[in-house]
């Protein structure tokens, strides 16, 4: 089992839950984070004064899969994601040890 987590721009998020959707994934996680790479931020003016934006507002997203659906799922994010511009995010793989489901005690990939 593993988990995904991605990095991706805000209004790519739908985009992405439909790609997952058409790939048979039943749950995924959404957060909104701030960070920066080789974006490194930009200028804003509010109110005639300028400033830097050092953080820029991404989604976090975070899917467990089974071993077997793992490249179905990283080539959907991976297309569904890319705008082909700086800061269209990353994509991260973590072994998973285990999944228990709260409410019946399911564990592995039965709790998925």
């Amino acid at each position: 089992m593993k988990m995904v987590s991605a990095i991706i721009k805000h209004f790519k998020l739908d985009e992405v839950r439909d790609a997952l959707n058409k790939i048979g994934v039943q749950g995924m996680t959404a957060i909104e984070v701030k960070g920066f790479g080789r974006q490194k931020g930009h200028m804003e003016v509010y109110r005639g004064v300028e400033y830097e934006v050092k953080f820029l507002p991404k989604v976090k997203i975070e899917v467990a899969v089974a071993d077997e659906k793992l490249d179905d799922v990283l080539s959907a994010i991976q297309s569904s994601a890319k705008t082909g511009e700086i800061g269209d995010g990353k994509i991260f793989v973590y072994s998973l040890q285990d999944v228990i489901r709260i409410r019946t005690g399911d564990r592995g990939e039965s709790a998925m």
